[in-house]
């Protein structure tokens, strides 16, 4: 292999937004994600809905039916 093209490996701390935190190696020191095991709704069988700035009500207001008005 070529010498000093790679990165350098260092230890990497994973930040989740639930308060989980997991001890890796990256070529970043800290990494920051908004789901993680311990809080997708797959491993944990509950239904979760992360809503980043309203997504889910606009999108609910948007598909919504309506009454039909007699």
């Amino acid at each position: 292999m070529k010498a000093g093209i790679h990165p350098e490996f260092v230890e990497c701390t994973i930040t989740c937004t639930c308060g989980a935190v997991y001890h890796t190696h990256s070529v970043k020191p800290a990494i920051h994600v908004d789901i993680c095991a311990g809080c997708h709704p797959f491993f944990t069988g509950t239904q979760k809905i992360v809503d980043t700035a309203g997504r889910v009500e606009k999108f609910r207001r948007k598909y919504t039916r309506k009454s039909p008005t007699a």
